[in-house]
């Protein structure tokens, strides 16, 4: 139950925390360099081409259309009619009126949403994430950074897979679950009720099953599976690190 999607490709032969590093350098890069294009940019010339050597293609697109497409139009509503910067006025009908700065603004933050968002995909259809907790391991991160990180990847579509069981035992019993807007409305609620309390009881399940495990033990565990990290990995990390670092200043200077 993750996003992990198996294939063999390059990003797949990556150790997992140079993926996660690339991933967040991405991610603040989009936010924090200078220029409204700079994360198309980094989109078009680096991430779409990685899904598509790696096999990706229609995953990666479904995905983000699914994702972006509701974040951006709700962004171009709220900014395009409520934006406080907005000035001028392209559009109006009565008491609303579509402004130019807020429309620049929604399209500078669905670009970086874009970018942010598109380097994270990478990460989680490339990496299981059992592979990425135990390279955070080997680094030397704390156990409850691996274990958030771990939980994040895998908490929707564990959720989704519950789901999916709880409906088809309620269409089991007799609940209608397709049909109208109505009738899906009226299924919600015996669905979110068993789903919330299982969500709990598999929480204290999991609590116990880390305290079983010493979770909170300061000695260094043994793993049975050592993840590879060649010296040019390590080095094209800091190398990240550091272009990052530069560009964030740049924008701050400008």
């Amino acid at each position: 139950m993750t996003l992990y999607i198996p294939g063999d490709g390059f990003l797949y032969r990556l150790n997992p925390v140079t993926k996660l590093v690339f991933t967040l350098c991405i991610a603040l890069v989009a936010f924090g360099a200078p220029g409204y294009w700079t994360p198309l940019l980094i989109f078009a010339a680096a991430l779409l081409p990685l899904a598509v050597f790696t096999g990706l293609t229609q995953p990666y697109a479904r995905t983000l259309w699914r994702i972006l497409a509701p974040l951006t139009f709700f962004l171009f509503l709220l900014h395009g009619l409520f934006n406080p910067a907005g000035q001028t006025v392209i559009v109006s009908a009565g008491p609303f009126a579509v402004r130019q700065e807020g429309i620049a603004y929604a399209g500078l933050m669905t670009s970086r949403l874009l970018c942010a968002l598109g380097a994270s995909l990478l990460l989680v259809f490339t990496t299981p994430p059992a592979a990425l907790m135990r390279g955070l391991a080997q680094h030397g991160a704390p156990a409850w950074l691996t274990y958030i990180i771990g939980a994040t990847l895998q908490i929707i579509p564990h959720m989704r897979a519950r789901a999916a069981a709880i409906t088809a035992a309620q269409q089991a019993r007799g609940l209608e679950t397709t049909g109208s807007l109505l009738v899906r409305a009226r299924a919600l609620l015996p669905m979110v009720t068993p789903l919330v309390l299982s969500s709990l009881v598999d929480a204290e399940e999991r609590a116990v099953g880390l305290e079983a495990r010493a979770f909170r033990a300061r000695r260094p565990k043994s793993s049975l599976v050592e993840l590879p990290d060649p010296p040019a990995e390590r080095m094209a990390r800091w190398v990240c690190v550091g272009c990052t670092a530069l560009l964030i200043g740049v924008g701050r200077w400008i």
